[in-house]
C-alpha cells in the first residue's frame, strides 16, 4: 500500500478571510513567469538586431520551456518534503536572478545559458501555485479562486505581446527582463510576509535515479518535438533516436519509481483514482489548444486578414475574457453545489465545436466570424482549464499534491510544446513550398508578391492552419471522450486536522520504509 494514502493532510492554515490576499502573491509570481515567454517573443526581433546569432534564435525559447519542463516534478517533490513555503519563495529567487542576468546578457550564448537559469525558477513557480492552492484551500472553496488563475491566464497570454512591444518600443529590449524584478521582489515580501503553512522535515532519500531518468526523457521529448520537421526530419535517425530513448527513459522511470520508498512522481497519483488521468488527458489537451490558439491565430489575423502586430493581440480578446468570465462562473457554481462534473464535459465539446469551426476559416472569413469561433473556444477553456485541475488536485493526498500538481503544470507544458511542434510541422509543410526564394528570412518580401503569387500563399497559410486546428479538435474529442468517463466524487468542504509532532515522527519512519 502507498504511504501516501494513509498520511492526514493538514487543514487549510490560511482562513477564509486572507486567502484571497495570500493568493494574489502567488498569482503575482506566477502572472510573471507566464508573461515572460510572451513578452521575450515580441522582443526578440530587436534582442537579436542587438545581440547577434539569428541561427540559434529558437534556443532562446526551447531553453527556457526545456529546463521548465524537467525542473517542475523536481519542484513539486522538493515543495512535499521540505515545505511549499520555502520551495515557492526559492523558485520566484531563482527566477528574479535569471531574469537580471538575461538583462545583463552580451552575447546570444550567454542569453540562452541565461534563459535555463529562468526556466529553473518557472518550474517552481509552476509546480508551486497550484500546489499551494490545494494546500490553502479546501476542495469546495476552489471555485471562488478559479477565476484570479484564469485571469492570470488571460493576461499572460494577450498583455504578453502588448507589454514586450511596448518596452521594446519605448525603453531598451532588456527590459524586457528587468521588469521582473520590482515586480518578483514584491512577490517575494509579500509571500515571506503572508504566507503561512506547516512546515514539513520529512525524513527521505531524494531520488536521483527518477529525477536523472525524468530529466532525460523529457529532454528527449522536447528536444524532438523541437527539432522534428524543422532541423530534422520526422522520420530522420537524430529524432527515431530521441523517440526511443524517451520511450526506454520513461520505462526505466516507471520501473525506478515503483522500487523507491519516497519516489519523484508517485505512481499511485495515476492509478488510485481514475479521474487523475482522465484529468490528465484534458489538461493536455487544453495546453494545445492555448499555445496552439495563441501562436497561430495572429499569424492568421496578421497574413490573411491584415491585423497589425498590436491588433492581433487584441483581438486575441474574444477568446480569453469569456476564459475569464466562464471559469469565474463554473467555480462559484461548484462551490455552492458541489458538483463538477459537467463542466469539464461542456467545456470539452465547446472546445471541440469552436476549434472544429476554426479549421474551417478562409481567405474570405471576417474578423467578426473568427471572434465569433473564438468565444466557443474561449468559452470551453473556461470550463475546462482550471476544473480539470480541480478534479486533479480531489484525486490526491495533500501528502502528494505538490508531485501531483507538478505533473499537472507538466502536462499542460508538455501539451502545448508537442502541440506547438506537430502544428509548426502541418503549417511549414502547407506554406514552403508557396514561399519565393529567400523569404525564409526576409518576411518583408511577402509584402511585395505579385498578386497571384501572394494569392497562393495566403491559400497556403489557410489550409496550414486548417489542418492545425483539424488536428486540435480531433485531440479535443478526445478530451471530450474522458470527460464524460471522469467519477464526480464528493468535494471535501475542509481539510482534516493538522498532523502533530507523533505524525510528523510516523510520516517520517514511513517514509524511510
Amino acid at each position: 500500500m502507498s504511504t501516501s494514502a494513509s498520511l492526514p493532510a493538514p487543514a487549510s492554515p490560511a482562513g477564509p478571510k486572507n486567502v484571497r490576499w495570500v493568493l494574489l502573491g502567488v498569482m503575482l509570481a506566477l502572472l510573471l513567469s507566464m508573461l515572460d515567454n510572451m513578452v521575450v517573443g515580441t522582443a526578440m526581433p530587436t534582442i537579436v538586431g542587438d545581440l547577434g546569432g539569428l541561427e540559434h534564435i529558437s534556443w532562446v525559447v526551447t531553453a527556457y520551456t526545456l529546463v521548465t519542463a524537467v525542473t517542475t516534478p523536481i519542484w513539486g517533490k522538493l515543495g512535499d518534503l521540505v515545505g511549499r513555503k520555502p520551495t515557492y519563495l526559492a523558485a520566484i529567487a531563482v527566477f528574479i536572478v535569471g531574469s537580471a542576468l538575461c538583462g545583463a546578457a552580451q552575447s546570444m550564448t550567454e542569453l540562452i545559458a541565461f534563459r535555463a537559469v529562468q526556466g529553473i525558477g518557472a518550474g517552481g513557480i509552476g509546480a508551486g501555485a497550484f500546489a499551494l492552492i490545494g494546500a490553502l484551500v479546501p476542495p469546495r472553496e476552489r471555485g471562488k479562486y478559479q477565476g484570479m488563475s484564469a485571469a492570470v491566464m488571460a493576461i499572460g497570454t494577450i498583455g504578453g505581446p502588448l507589454l514586450g512591444g511596448f518596452v521594446t518600443g519605448h525603453f531598451d529590449w532588456r527590459w524586457a527582463f528587468y521588469i521582473n524584478l520590482p515586480l518578483g521582489l514584491a512577490a517575494l515580501v509579500w509571500l515571506w510576509l503572508n504566507l503561512h503553512v506547516p512546515a514539513q522535515h520529512i525524513k527521505a532519500k531524494i531520488d536521483w535515479a527518477g529525477i536523472v531518468l525524468l530529466t532525460a526523457s523529457i529532454t528527449a521529448i522536447v528536444l524532438a518535438a523541437t527539432w522534428a520537421g524543422t532541423t530534422y526530419a520526422w522520420g530522420s535517425w537524430q529524432i527515431l533516436a530521441l523517440a526511443a530513448a524517451a520511450v526506454l527513459g520513461l520505462l526505466a522511470f516507471i520501473a525506478v519509481e515503483k522500487r523507491v520508498a519516497e519516489p519523484l512522481l508517485p505512481l499511485s497519483v495515476f492509478t488510485n483514482h481514475r479521474n487523475y488521468p482522465l484529468a490528465m488527458v484534458m489538461i493536455l489537451a487544453a495546453g494545445v489548444v492555448m499555445f496552439g490558439a495563441g501562436l497561430y491565430l495572429p499569424l492568421f489575423q496578421q497574413t490573411v486578414q491584415g491585423a497589425s502586430a498590436t491588433n492581433s493581440g487584441l483581438l486575441m480578446l474574444p477568446m480569453m475574457i469569456p476564459v475569464v468570465i466562464v471559469s469565474t462562473i463554473a467555480g462559484k457554481v461548484m462551490s455552492a453545489t458541489g458538483k463538477y462534473k459537467v463542466f469539464p464535459v461542456l467545456g470539452t465539446l465547446f472546445l471541440t465545436a469552436g476549434v472544429g469551426l476554426l479549421a474551417t476559416m478562409g481567405t474570405g472569413t471576417s474578423h467578426l466570424l473568427t471572434s465569433l469561433y473564438m468565444v466557443l473556444v474561449g468559452i470551453g477553456l473556461g470550463f475546462t482549464l482550471q476544473m480539470s485541475g480541480t478534479i486533479a488536485q480531489n484525486s490526491v493526498s495533500l501528502r502528494d499534491m505538490g508531485a501531483a500538481m507538478s505533473s499537472v503544470n507538466l502536462f499542460r507544458t508538455l501539451g502545448g510544446s508537442l502541440g506547438v511542434a506537430v502544428f509548426g510541422s502541418l503549417f511549414t509543410r502547407a506554406v514552403q513550398p508557396t514561399l519565393p526564394t529567400g523569404a525564409e528570412n526576409d518576411p518583408g518580401a511577402l509584402r511585395h508578391l505579385p498578386v497571384g503569387a501572394k494569392a497562393t500563399y495566403l491559400d497556403a497559410v489557410t489550409t496550414g492552419t486548417g489542418h492545425i486546428f483539424l488536428t486540435a479538435a480531433i485531440l479535443c474529442a478526445l478530451a471530450f471522450i474522458a470527460a464524460l468517463l471522469v467519477v464526480e466524487i464528493p468535494l471535501k468542504k475542509a481539510g482534516p486536522p493538522a498532523p502533530t509532532t507523533d505524525t510528523a515522527k510516523n510520516t517520517a519512519a514511513a517514509a524511510a520504509n
